[in-house]
């Protein structure tokens, strides 16, 4: 079958269609799907739901029908912190025979809020302002990039922040956050304030999105007073790698992380302490300061996890904890078993289950 693209108003966008075609082959068959539209394929049932995890991110719900027993199956997919600025909070799910939910942060809480805020109006400042080094933000160029633009634009307009100069050095990164712009009906209350406090122009950062790569390189000249958003996230590709090359042997930088860092990648070890790192086949020291602010990741905690659960009426049959590391999921799991008493599988690489047996038995 031809691959379908996410739900989410994005996607409704010619510019969407375009880069979706270029991603995914000029051959498929791309369509817009609303939230809480129901849709049917090949006799498939299905409806996304918002994950209020990125723009676009989507919980799907969907009804099949195999060997005779109607299912359904309800993947969580990504889901966001609730109360979280500009996406609004997932959606609770009433029912379902099989629940495929993420794992992420199934192990962590996120820090309160405020005390997010405060770590980074000090990492902005003392570096800045004190040290006169940069602030280098590895970001995922959807999501990540547009939520921190939020926290300096909305920090520096309420005076808490002293006005910064933003640089956004990633192409997609500057497509998606014009995107963003587009779709005030997604943003909660407080995002579509600040959206006016900009169209008014009041007390707003210096803001510029490069283009070229003549422009990425000359960022590297910037030796002080800068806050350069890049990605990709976890530092393993894209112009981030070369911003690092550039600041993380200056002890006066900061390396600011907003999401999570996967085993394996440059970014985990940078957070872990390494000393030395190699990008692009140099030795690299580093001597800038490493921050890992979980408070401003995209992804629920354990505590959103736990209580996106509690929100089913009826439990699933069966639960499926994925898309963590093996320690966060193996947790995760423990915790949906003994506080909701649950049926929890947390399935290996190649784990196979008979349908509909398994769920002939939970039943």
């Amino acid at each position: 079958a031809a691959p379908r693209c996410r739900a989410g108003p994005e996607t409704a966008t010619r510019e969407g269609r375009r880069v979706l075609r270029l991603r995914i082959g000029p051959s498929a068959e791309l369509e817009s799907i609303r939230y809480g539209e129901v849709t049917r394929i090949n006799g498939v049932k299905l409806s996304f739901h918002p994950a209020g995890h990125i723009l676009g991110s989507a919980i799907a719900e969907v009804w099949v029908t195999e060997y005779g027993y109607p299912t359904k199956i309800v993947f969580s997919g990504d889901l966001g912190q609730p109360g979280r600025p500009i996406l609004r909070d997932p959606t609770p799910i009433e029912d379902a025979d099989i629940l495929v939910i993420e794992s992420t942060y199934g192990n962590r809480l996120h820090k309160d809020f405020s005390a997010t805020e405060a770590e980074m109006i000090r990492i902005v400042e003392e570096t800045l302002f004190e040290r006169g080094g940069n602030v280098i933000v590895p970001a995922f160029a959807v999501g990540r990039t547009q939520e921190v633009l939020y926290h300096l634009h909305r920090l520096t307009c309420e005076g808490r922040l002293r006005q910064p100069k933003v640089f956004v050095d990633s192409p997609m990164a500057t497509e998606a956050t014009r995107i963003t712009r587009k779709h005030l009906e997604l943003f909660d209350e407080q995002a579509k304030r600040l959206a006016g406090w900009h169209a008014r122009g009041e007390n707003l950062p210096y803001l510029h999105f490069t283009e070229s790569v003549e422009e990425s390189m000359a960022l590297n000249r910037i030796r002080s007073g800068a806050i350069i958003i890049s990605a990709s996230g976890m530092c393993d590709a894209g112009r981030i790698r070369h911003h690092l090359r550039h600041n993380l042997p200056r002890r006066e930088c900061s390396i600011l992380f907003s999401g999570f860092q996967a085993q394996g990648t440059l970014g985990r070890r940078l957070i872990e302490g390494a000393e030395r790192v190699r990008i692009f086949g140099e030795d690299i020291p580093v001597r800038a300061a490493i921050h890992s602010v979980d408070g401003l990741s995209a992804h629920a905690d354990q505590k959103a996890l736990l209580d996106w659960s509690r929100g089913f009426i009826h439990a699933p049959a069966h639960t499926f904890v994925v898309h963590g590391e093996l320690f966060a999921a193996q947790t995760f799991a423990e915790l949906l078993q003994q506080q909701l008493g649950w049926q929890v599988t947390v399935p290996e690489h190649g784990h196979v289950l008979c349908w509909p047996d398994f769920l002939a038995h939970e039943r």
